[in-house]
Protein backbone atom coordinates (compact mmCIF):
# COMPACT_ATOMS: atom_id res chain seq x y z
CA UNK A 1 0.00 0.00 0.00
CA UNK A 2 1.28 3.53 -0.66
CA UNK A 3 2.16 5.66 1.88
CA UNK A 4 -0.10 9.47 2.42
CA UNK A 5 3.30 11.08 1.59
CA UNK A 6 3.35 8.91 -1.68
CA UNK A 7 -0.36 9.73 -2.85
CA UNK A 8 0.94 13.44 -1.92
CA UNK A 9 3.64 12.90 -4.62
CA UNK A 10 1.19 11.53 -7.28
CA UNK A 11 -0.61 13.23 -10.10
CA UNK A 12 -3.55 13.11 -7.41
CA UNK A 13 -1.93 14.98 -4.83
CA UNK A 14 -0.58 17.36 -6.82
CA UNK A 15 -3.92 18.34 -8.26
CA UNK A 16 -4.59 18.33 -4.48
CA UNK A 17 -2.08 20.25 -3.86
CA UNK A 18 -2.41 23.10 -6.42
CA UNK A 19 -5.94 23.36 -5.76
CA UNK A 20 -5.08 23.87 -2.11
CA UNK A 21 -3.00 26.31 -2.59
CA UNK A 22 -5.11 28.30 -5.33
CA UNK A 23 -7.99 28.21 -2.43
CA UNK A 24 -5.67 29.61 0.40
CA UNK A 25 -2.90 32.11 -1.75
CA UNK A 26 -0.02 30.74 -0.70
CA UNK A 27 2.90 29.14 -3.12
CA UNK A 28 3.20 25.72 -3.67
CA UNK A 29 6.10 24.68 -2.82
CA UNK A 30 5.00 25.74 0.87
CA UNK A 31 1.24 24.69 0.42
CA UNK A 32 3.20 21.61 -0.24
CA UNK A 33 5.40 21.37 2.82
CA UNK A 34 2.73 22.13 5.20
CA UNK A 35 0.48 18.97 3.59
CA UNK A 36 3.48 16.93 3.77
CA UNK A 37 3.72 17.77 7.37
CA UNK A 38 -0.07 17.76 8.55
CA UNK A 39 -1.50 14.94 6.73
CA UNK A 40 0.89 12.30 8.70
CA UNK A 41 0.34 14.06 12.01
CA UNK A 42 -3.94 13.92 11.17
CA UNK A 43 -3.60 10.21 10.23
CA UNK A 44 -1.63 9.39 12.86
CA UNK A 45 -4.44 11.32 15.41
CA UNK A 46 -6.96 9.10 13.62
CA UNK A 47 -5.32 5.99 14.02
CA UNK A 48 -5.34 7.03 18.28
CA UNK A 49 -8.99 7.97 18.32
CA UNK A 50 -10.07 4.73 16.36
CA UNK A 51 -8.16 2.82 19.02
CA UNK A 52 -11.18 3.06 21.24
CA UNK A 53 -14.51 0.84 20.21
CA UNK A 54 -16.50 4.48 19.99
CA UNK A 55 -13.91 6.29 17.90
CA UNK A 56 -13.51 3.96 15.38
CA UNK A 57 -17.25 3.32 15.22
CA UNK A 58 -17.58 6.79 14.59
CA UNK A 59 -14.71 7.04 12.30
CA UNK A 60 -15.66 4.14 10.07
CA UNK A 61 -19.38 5.59 10.06
CA UNK A 62 -17.98 8.50 8.44
CA UNK A 63 -16.21 6.81 5.58
CA UNK A 64 -19.23 4.84 4.71
CA UNK A 65 -21.60 7.43 4.93
CA UNK A 66 -19.95 11.53 4.12
CA UNK A 67 -16.35 10.51 3.45
CA UNK A 68 -16.68 7.67 0.60
CA UNK A 69 -13.88 9.02 -1.60
CA UNK A 70 -16.55 10.77 -4.05
CA UNK A 71 -14.58 14.36 -3.23
CA UNK A 72 -11.76 12.72 -5.09
CA UNK A 73 -13.97 12.48 -8.18
CA UNK A 74 -14.89 16.28 -8.15
CA UNK A 75 -11.70 18.14 -7.26
CA UNK A 76 -11.66 20.42 -10.38
CA UNK A 77 -15.53 21.66 -9.37
CA UNK A 78 -14.08 21.65 -5.99
CA UNK A 79 -11.71 24.06 -6.32
CA UNK A 80 -13.17 25.59 -9.19
CA UNK A 81 -15.07 29.05 -8.40
CA UNK A 82 -13.83 28.46 -4.52
CA UNK A 83 -14.41 25.96 -1.92
CA UNK A 84 -17.56 26.07 -0.54
CA UNK A 85 -18.12 27.17 3.07
CA UNK A 86 -20.47 23.78 3.52
CA UNK A 87 -16.79 22.06 3.01
CA UNK A 88 -15.38 24.79 4.88
CA UNK A 89 -17.22 24.13 7.90
CA UNK A 90 -16.92 20.05 7.56
CA UNK A 91 -12.95 20.36 7.18
CA UNK A 92 -13.32 22.72 11.09
CA UNK A 93 -15.46 20.10 12.20
CA UNK A 94 -12.99 16.90 10.96
CA UNK A 95 -9.87 19.11 12.31
CA UNK A 96 -12.04 19.84 16.04
CA UNK A 97 -12.79 16.30 15.99
CA UNK A 98 -9.29 14.63 15.11
CA UNK A 99 -6.96 16.92 17.08
CA UNK A 100 -9.32 18.15 20.20
CA UNK A 101 -7.78 21.39 21.93
CA UNK A 102 -4.46 21.23 20.51
CA UNK A 103 -5.69 22.40 17.25
CA UNK A 104 -3.85 25.41 17.70
CA UNK A 105 -0.65 24.43 19.22
CA UNK A 106 -0.26 22.09 16.02
CA UNK A 107 -0.99 24.83 13.41
CA UNK A 108 1.16 27.21 15.11
CA UNK A 109 3.98 24.31 15.26
CA UNK A 110 3.36 23.34 11.40
CA UNK A 111 3.68 26.90 10.55
CA UNK A 112 6.74 28.11 12.57
CA UNK A 113 8.80 25.13 10.88
CA UNK A 114 6.97 25.93 7.53
CA UNK A 115 7.62 29.72 7.83
CA UNK A 116 3.84 30.61 7.31
CA UNK A 117 1.84 32.05 9.86
CA UNK A 118 -0.75 29.72 11.69
CA UNK A 119 -3.44 31.16 10.52
CA UNK A 120 -2.71 30.84 6.74
CA UNK A 121 -2.15 26.94 8.17
CA UNK A 122 -5.22 26.67 9.49
CA UNK A 123 -7.03 27.67 6.13
CA UNK A 124 -5.16 25.14 4.53
CA UNK A 125 -6.00 22.33 6.79
CA UNK A 126 -9.58 23.61 6.59
CA UNK A 127 -9.67 22.44 2.93
CA UNK A 128 -7.15 19.51 3.61
CA UNK A 129 -9.15 17.94 5.80
CA UNK A 130 -11.99 16.39 3.69
CA UNK A 131 -10.21 15.64 1.22
CA UNK A 132 -7.90 13.56 3.24
CA UNK A 133 -11.31 11.66 4.58
CA UNK A 134 -12.15 11.34 1.40
CA UNK A 135 -8.35 9.43 0.69
CA UNK A 136 -9.44 7.48 3.70
CA UNK A 137 -12.47 6.70 2.54
CA UNK A 138 -11.44 5.55 -1.12
CA UNK A 139 -9.33 3.58 0.31
CA UNK A 140 -11.70 1.58 2.35
CA UNK A 141 -14.13 1.02 -0.15
CA UNK A 142 -11.04 -0.78 -2.43
CA UNK A 143 -9.66 -2.58 0.81
CA UNK A 144 -13.63 -3.91 2.12
CA UNK A 145 -12.73 -1.81 5.14
CA UNK A 146 -15.87 -2.63 7.87
CA UNK A 147 -14.81 -3.52 11.04
CA UNK A 148 -12.05 -1.92 13.52
CA UNK A 149 -9.27 -3.97 13.05
CA UNK A 150 -9.34 -3.22 8.95
CA UNK A 151 -9.41 0.20 10.31
CA UNK A 152 -6.18 -0.18 12.29
CA UNK A 153 -4.72 -1.92 9.16
CA UNK A 154 -5.79 0.95 6.71
CA UNK A 155 -4.97 3.84 8.82
CA UNK A 156 -1.50 2.24 9.56
CA UNK A 157 -0.50 1.14 6.65
CA UNK A 158 -1.38 4.50 5.04
CA UNK A 159 0.88 5.90 7.43
CA UNK A 160 3.85 3.46 7.03
CA UNK A 161 3.12 2.58 3.23
CA UNK A 162 6.68 2.31 1.23
CA UNK A 163 8.00 5.40 1.93
CA UNK A 164 11.85 6.46 1.01
CA UNK A 165 13.89 5.95 3.90
CA UNK A 166 14.08 9.32 5.18
CA UNK A 167 9.87 9.97 4.76
CA UNK A 168 9.79 6.34 6.69
CA UNK A 169 12.12 8.33 9.29
CA UNK A 170 9.85 10.93 9.57
CA UNK A 171 6.72 9.12 10.01
CA UNK A 172 7.88 6.83 12.38
CA UNK A 173 9.02 9.90 14.46
CA UNK A 174 4.80 11.22 14.68
CA UNK A 175 4.36 7.86 16.40
CA UNK A 176 4.00 7.72 20.33
CA UNK A 177 7.70 6.96 20.87
CA UNK A 178 7.23 6.85 24.63
CA UNK A 179 4.19 5.12 24.74
CA UNK A 180 2.49 7.45 27.25
CA UNK A 181 -0.24 8.00 25.25
CA UNK A 182 -0.21 11.43 23.29
CA UNK A 183 0.47 11.31 19.92
CA UNK A 184 0.45 15.31 19.90
CA UNK A 185 2.98 15.53 22.34
CA UNK A 186 5.47 12.97 20.43
CA UNK A 187 4.56 15.09 16.84
CA UNK A 188 6.15 18.40 18.19
CA UNK A 189 9.44 16.82 17.71
CA UNK A 190 9.00 15.89 14.18
CA UNK A 191 7.31 19.11 13.47
CA UNK A 192 10.05 21.77 14.86
CA UNK A 193 13.04 19.43 15.65
CA UNK A 194 15.05 18.73 18.46
CA UNK A 195 14.46 17.41 21.84
CA UNK A 196 11.04 18.77 23.10
CA UNK A 197 12.49 18.03 27.14
CA UNK A 198 15.20 19.99 26.78
CA UNK A 199 15.68 24.07 27.05
CA UNK A 200 16.13 26.64 23.81
CA UNK A 201 13.90 25.29 20.72
CA UNK A 202 12.96 22.20 23.05
CA UNK A 203 11.05 24.24 25.55
CA UNK A 204 9.41 26.40 22.65
CA UNK A 205 7.91 22.86 21.63
CA UNK A 206 7.27 21.72 24.95
CA UNK A 207 5.05 24.76 25.11
CA UNK A 208 3.47 24.56 22.18
CA UNK A 209 2.37 21.11 22.67
CA UNK A 210 1.69 21.59 26.08
CA UNK A 211 4.59 18.92 27.49
CA UNK A 212 6.86 19.01 29.75
CA UNK A 213 10.31 20.88 29.57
Amino acid sequence: MSGILDILNSDLGKSIISGVAGQTNQPQNKTHEVLTMAMPVLMAAMQRNAASPKGAEGLLSALNSKHDGSILSNLNSLFEGGVDDKVMADGSKILGHVLGNKQSNVEKAIGAKSGMDAGSVAQILKVAAPILMGMLGNQAKQQNVNNPSGLEGLLGGLLKGNSPQNEQSFLESILDANNDGSVIDDVAGMVLGGNKKKGGLGGLIGGLFGGKN
